[in-house]
């Protein structure tokens, strides 16, 4: 990455470079190079009501806005679905602009929909959410003109593969992993959570015979590799975080500003 080596610049004295400026020019890299796809890393299922029972239609979804000629992708859609289970509050604070109950958002490349009933388990856990799409909203347009604010990333549940994840963060809890009180080493600065495997997650179909080491921005979630572990006689699907994207209600949970 020849600018981030430039932004570093050259000194005759140690020093430490931050971490986000690596990632700034990780970002600015992969974003121009790497195609989108859309998978859901902890899903919840919703069925969509007045949705045909046999209907699947394909989706036209662009490949990588920043670069035209990497053209699109058709993209299965169906009357049962999966989302984020972060992209639903059942009581949602201020601020909170994804689905809650009687709330309309845009599905990516899809439908509007709305959220008419919240399905819980024994335990009171949200398993399923009840919900009705706008047959008029395809592609996400308006034609009557009202307004959404938040758009969401979804997958078919008939038509989406299983895929095991894993979230990479930093290796130290601290800038400089050397900074320890006189007689301890760096391995107390480690940081225990720097990896987390989801299993079971959910993505398009399009990646099923991706290569070893392809890259990807799962779209709102951030940039991925397939690992060397992916394939093989299980055909199972293993993909790396690289880098995450910024998440603007992520930001606002982790500062303490939410308000009921």
């Amino acid at each position: 990455m020849p600018f981030f080596v430039g932004s570093v610049g050259v000194s005759k004295t140690n020093g430490i470079t931050q971490l986000q400026q690596l990632e700034y020019f990780l970002r600015q890299n992969l974003n121009q190079i790497v195609p989108r796809v859309m998978c859901v890393q902890k899903p919840l299922k919703v069925v969509i009501e007045n949705y045909p029972d046999d209907l699947v239609e394909e989706m036209d979804a662009v490949n990588n806005p920043e670069e035209v000629s990497a053209g699109s992708r058709k993209v299965p859609f169906s009357k049962t679905i999966f989302i984020e289970e972060d992209d639903f509050r059942e009581d949602p604070p201020k601020k909170f602009y994804r689905l809650a109950p009687g709330r309309e958002v845009r599905l990516r490349y899809a439908y509007l929909i709305t959220c008419k009933e919240v399905i819980k388990d024994s335990g009171g856990r949200i398993v399923e959410l009840r919900c009705t799409y706008d047959p008029a909203t395809r592609g996400g347009t308006t034609p009557d003109g009202r307004k959404v604010k938040s758009t969401i990333h979804w997958v078919s549940a008939a038509h989406a593969l299983s895929a095991e994840i894993r979230l990479y963060d930093n290796l130290f809890a601290k800038e400089d992993p050397n900074d320890v009180p006189e007689g301890h080493d760096f391995t107390e600065n480690l940081n225990p959570g720097s990896l987390q495997v989801l299993h079971d997650c959910q993505i398009e179909p399009s990646v099923r015979d991706a290569e070893r080491g392809t890259k990807y921005q799962f779209e709102r979630l951030g940039y991925y590799c397939v690992d060397e572990d992916s394939g093989g006689s299980a055909n199972k699907l293993v993909f790396n975080r690289t880098i995450g994207l910024r998440d603007t209600w992520a930001k606002i949970e982790k500062r303490g500003s939410v308000e009921p």
